[in-house]
């Protein structure tokens, strides 16, 4: 984009999304010193239109912020009642027992929520207090200063031509400079990663490692409803072919959550993740529930899995990461947002002090002290070698090892140290000429459904003279590199339908994104194997609509 003129609008601090960890440090900055002048910038159409997740909460977060949050009308209101674990078989399951479980895994005073929701809740006592939030303002640039400190970013560029440049119609947006920045953007938010590169913050740190998370939500039969049962499980299908497992969390309306997890560490490039989702529901423990039901909405979105070990340093001049930007899942948990939470609280309180001793722009060791020495550092440090176990040596190794493993965790040490996680996701990934491909059933229509028709349901919408904001770095590397040596695997790691291997005849096959179908969940940007694909925020407002994800 060439130069432009921009209006400028000056805050104490600029808060990067909505989300809970984004809201949680308005929430704090604005308790602590009414005040400050505090933004936050939501690329979502509005406040949880963006949001997916399980979800388990773990109120951690929530107490601190809102101790009486339980009589203020927060849509927190489902506890855990049952937690089952299941290991899948395709004609059955065994359930594990609770009791050897790690205490670190039980649900109890847990509860089943609609982080959508809980996030526009939230906002609404963020409001309150007089934070600004400014939703379908979606945040393309970082500011730099004259020192090379991080003092803004660019929101609300409108209009742009298809090729990216300036026309007629276009809103250049606006600069909203802060003392301090915070980018809460989720798993691989734009800003965060150039952040990271720019400052080299994951240097000496392991490479970040993901998971793709897909999840539907049904109207079940009521006589099959069991509100506040949370049910957990691995195996099949996925066997050997990649890690991962499900949940199914009955919440209340006779909803309930189905959800499906692969980790993107995979080898084979035919493993075709949203397909396994579907073949997980005709299994008798989920489809009995789903039988005769309704699913009434489906997303997906990536998930930060590498825990301690990468997470990337979390501040820079004038720049601050907050939860899933940083990667703070606690993956046997399965859990992330009470971190998330807890880190904009670290890191509002970090700022304050900061701010009332007249500093600006520069780096708050303190936030960075404050979650690796603080609860988010020991609750991640205690789990930290369950993934590599898992990807290095398989399931087994992940139950019974991971298990130990955290046991001795609660007793002060490890067996194992700390295990590195070696290749990244998309390193991870082989050429077809080892791997044979993998034949998927059909979709029934019933329990299980076809990408499109799923991706409606997403209520996902971009408007398609902007720029796509899938892009390649080289356009011919889908078909010359990706297509040969791995069968193009972007038609099938891709929820949503993007990306087609479109072939009129044998010798000209075309690479088609459908970037108007994309739902932001970035596995593209992760996986990819040539790591050709740049994932950028699109236009404000557009993406996903959630209504209770």
């Amino acid at each position: 984009m060439q130069p432009v003129e921009r209006e400028k609008m000056d805050y104490d601090v600029v808060i990067v999304g909505a989300g809970p960890a984004g809201l949680s440090a308005a929430i704090r900055l604005k308790q602590l010193d009414p005040d400050l002048s505090v933004v936050v910038l939501e690329k979502g159409s509005e406040v949880g239109a963006h949001i997916l997740s399980g979800a388990v909460l773990d109120p951690i977060g929530l107490d601190i912020l809102f101790p009486d949050w339980r009589s203020m009308g927060a849509p927190i209101t489902v506890p855990v009642r049952k937690d089952k674990f299941y290991l899948m078989g395709e004609a059955g399951q065994i359930r594990i027992p609770n009791w050897p479980m790690p205490p670190l895994l039980n649900n109890h005073g847990n509860y089943i929520v609609s982080m959508g929701n809980v996030c526009r809740w939230l906002a609404q006592q963020a409001e309150e207090l007089g934070v600004e939030i400014f939703s379908g303002m979606a945040c393309s640039e970082v500011v730099y200063n004259e020192q090379d400190e991080v003092c803004g970013v660019v929101a609300g560029v409108f209009g742009l031509n298809k090729d990216g440049s300036i026309g007629e119609n276009t809103e250049p947006g606006m600069e909203l400079h802060g003392k301090y920045v915070f980018l809460s953007e989720g798993v691989r938010g734009s800003l965060a990663k150039e952040v990271i590169e720019k400052y080299a913050l994951s240097e000496g740190k392991d490479p970040q490692k993901f998971g793709l998370g897909m999840k539907e939500i049904w109207e079940v039969d009521p006589a099959k409803h069991q509100e506040g049962t949370v049910i957990h499980s691995m195996g099949w299908p996925l066997g050997k072919n990649a890690g991962g497992g499900s949940f199914m969390y009955h919440l209340d309306n006779h909803q309930v959550y189905v959800g499906f997890v692969v980790h993107l560490n995979y080898k084979n490039p035919y493993l075709y993740p949203y397909m396994e989702f579907q073949r997980f529901k005709h299994h008798p423990l989920v489809s009995d529930v789903l039988k005769d039901g309704k699913r009434i909405a489906y997303g997906a979105r990536a998930i930060s899995e590498g825990g301690f070990q990468s997470m990337p340093k979390m501040v820079a001049p004038g720049v601050a990461l907050l939860g899933c930007s940083v990667g703070m899942v606690n993956v046997p948990r399965i859990k992330g947002n009470h971190n998330a939470m807890l880190s904009g609280i670290a890191a509002a309180e970090s700022a304050i002090k900061a701010l009332q001793a007249g500093r600006s722009c520069d780096e708050l060791i303190e936030y960075e002290t404050a979650v690796r020495k603080g609860s988010i550092g020991r609750d991640l440090r205690a789990v930290r070698n369950v993934k590599p176990l898992w990807s290095k040596y398989g399931l087994t190794a992940a139950l019974f090892g991971g298990g130990l493993d955290m046991w001795t965790n609660t007793l002060g040490f490890s067996l194992f140290g700390t295990l590195k996680h070696g290749k990244s996701d998309s390193e991870s990934t082989e050429e077809v000429s080892k791997h044979t491909p993998i034949r998927y059933p059909r979709p029934d229509s019933r329990l299980s459904f076809d990408r499109l028709t799923n991706v409606s349901f997403a209520m996902t919408n971009h408007e398609e003279s902007q720029p796509s904001h899938l892009r390649l770095k080289d356009v011919n590397v889908p078909i010359t590199v990706n297509l040969p040596k791995y069968a193009e695997p972007a038609q099938r790691y891709c929820p949503a339908g993007v990306y087609e291997v479109v072939q009129d005849d044998e010798e000209n096959p075309q690479f088609v994104v459908n970037f108007q179908n994309c739902v932001h969940c970035k596995t593209c940007d992760i996986k990819d194997p040539s790591q050709n694909i740049t994932w950028v925020t699109p236009q404000g407002g557009d993406g996903p609509n959630y209504p209770n994800m």
